[in-house]
């Protein structure tokens, strides 16, 4: 069954972009928990936006009891494959009761090859299946999706899968079309992320940015289908693009406002 839930990327302007004003008071992993749970929703993917490495032994505790007592679902994510920091978040994981590591391959100093991400996940598997975990990889611009698909093979594994974004692989000149008719027999996690593409005001060239779900130009009820046909379990993670507004506080309101809208369009299509 495929649960719907709210990532950490959904809120990225609340809990706070680099580079940009900062939020008066940012989200932490606490409160996208509790907002997730006033949406209706009983799952979060807390990923590297939120590191949970960094949250002290209590808060981690604190974190973990209060998604019991809401009976709240954790997904853990975090960006890099190095063994030391994958098995860092392995724990995480476990520590966490989530039944996936959703990762980012490049850190911004470990750019791997398909080679090197071979050579450094093949050894660490085998953990992933004593913990009962399984390993997603998304889809993120810099490979295409062939090439993922290629590693996936490579490795194969049970326990690893792809966390498919919907948006990503634009990045690589590659549309929704090919990116899940290559890695939809991988998928073990899904990134619902609205897209519209428009002219720039100038004409001169294209925009890609985002909508509330049901709002934009991605086929959902066929991106769901199409997944649900290769048979693999997967959970439906809302994330949202938008730009920034003239102030923080009125782009948080504009990103909130992408959320809501968009577990009311997906709860239609989604268990919740």
């Amino acid at each position: 069954m495929t649960m719907l839930g709210l990532g950490s990327y959904g809120v990225a302007w609340a809990i706070g972009v680099p580079g940009f004003e900062a939020p008066i008071n940012p989200i932490d992993a606490f409160g996208l928990l509790r907002f997730a749970a006033d949406l209706g929703l009983k799952l979060v993917q807390i990923a590297d936006n939120l590191p949970l490495h960094l949250l002290s032994e209590a808060d981690q505790n604190a974190l973990r009891r209060e998604a019991d007592q809401r009976q709240m679902l954790i997904e853990v994510g975090t960006r890099g494959i190095l063994p030391e920091h994958l098995q860092t978040y392995l724990e995480q994981a476990r520590f966490f009761g989530s039944p996936i590591l959703r990762v980012v391959v490049d850190t911004a100093d470990h750019h791997p090859t398909p080679e090197d991400i071979i050579a450094l996940l093949r050894p660490q598997l085998p953990l992933f299946e004593q913990a009962h975990i399984t390993l997603a990889i998304e889809n993120h611009d810099r490979f295409k999706v062939q090439t993922l698909a290629d590693i996936l093979a490579a490795l194969n594994h049970p326990n690893v899968g792809i966390c498919l974004d919907t948006v990503n692989s634009f990045g690589s000149l590659e549309g929704p079309e090919v990116v899940v008719k290559t890695l939809a027999p991988y998928v073990v996690n899904l990134h619902v992320k609205e897209f519209v593409i428009r002219r720039a005001r100038h004409n001169m060239g294209f925009e890609i940015t985002g909508a509330p779900a049901g709002q934009g130009m991605l086929d959902v009820p066929w991106l769901l289908k199409t997944l649900h046909q290769h048979g693999r379990e997967f959970n439906a993670i809302i994330e949202t693009w938008l730009e920034p507004e003239a102030t923080m506080t009125a782009t948080i309101a504009k990103e909130t406002d992408y959320v809501q809208h968009s577990v009311a369009y997906l709860r239609t299509l989604i268990d919740v």
